[in-house]
C-alpha cells in the first residue's frame, strides 16, 4: 500500500508558474505509474494530466502538453508537477495518483486556482 499527500496548491495569476508535489510513504515511487489528474468542478470527471510509468516513460494530457512537466525523485520519494504558462482553464483540484495492476491510491487533492 502506499499513502499520497499532495501539496504547493495555491492561486496564481495567468501565465504564472507553480509547483505540485506528492510525496508518499509506505512503498517507493519507483513501483507504480505514479500521475496527476484534475476536477475542474464537483460532478465532473476527473481527468488525467500527466503520468509518469515505473520506467520513466512520461505521458501529459493535450492540453497541458509544452506547459507542464511530470518528475519522480527516488530518494525524496516525490512526484512533482511543474506548471507554467497557467492558464485560468487549469484551475481545478489536482488528485496524485499510485497505480499498479489490481490496486491504485489516491491523495486527498490540492486546489489550483488561476485567476487575475
Amino acid at each position: 500500500q502506499v499513502q499520497l499527500v499532495e501539496s504547493g496548491g495555491g492561486l496564481v495569476q495567468p501565465g504564472g508558474s507553480l509547483k505540485l508535489s506528492c510525496a508518499a510513504s509506505g512503498s517507493s515511487v519507483s513501483s507504480f505509474r505514479m500521475g496527476w489528474y484534475r476536477q475542474q468542478g464537483p460532478g465532473k470527471q476527473r481527468q488525467l494530466v500527466a503520468t509518469i510509468s515505473s520506467d520513466g516513460n512520461t505521458n501529459y494530457a493535450d492540453s497541458v502538453k509544452g506547459r507542464f512537466t511530470i518528475s519522480r525523485d527516488t530518494a525524496k520519494n516525490t512526484v512533482d508537477l511543474q506548471m507554467n504558462s497557467l492558464k485560468p482553464e487549469d484551475t481545478a483540484v489536482y488528485y496524485c495518483n499510485a497505480y499498479i495492476y489490481l490496486y491504485q491510491s489516491w491523495g486527498q487533492g490540492t486546489q489550483v486556482t488561476v485567476s487575475s
